[in-house]
């Protein structure tokens, strides 16, 4: 059996690489695009929006739906790459906990 100093170091050595990767999840920024480009937003990693940018071309009146359905279509995108990245960068981590594949985080 190990000492239990020695265990209790390992769990906060554990501790404070759950909580370095907890911060560099939430300061991940990313972009999704629909329409070809046409609508971009980009969010944070606490799924915060940051900045949407729609082309021009789409201000028209009647192109309301179209502009409204381009802009959720880039969130999902934003979305699935945010999580594509965090679940990346948790991979590692997930590792040294002995943590089984595809199981999430509580964060």
């Amino acid at each position: 059996m190990k000492d239990i100093s020695q265990i209790m170091r390992q769990a906060q050595a554990m501790q404070a690489k759950i909580n370095e990767a907890q911060k560099k999840l939430e300061a991940m920024e990313v972009e999704g695009t629909a329409g070809g480009g046409m609508v971009k937003l980009r969010i944070s990693g606490k799924n915060a929006l940051l900045s949407l940018s729609i082309d021009p071309s789409l201000m028209k009146e009647d192109e309301r739906e179209i502009v409204e359905d381009l802009i959720k279509a880039a969130h999902d995108d934003a979305r699935r790459k945010l999580d594509d990245a965090q679940n990346e960068e948790m991979k590692g981590l997930g590792g040294g906990l002995g943590i089984l594949p595809g199981f999430k985080m509580p964060f």
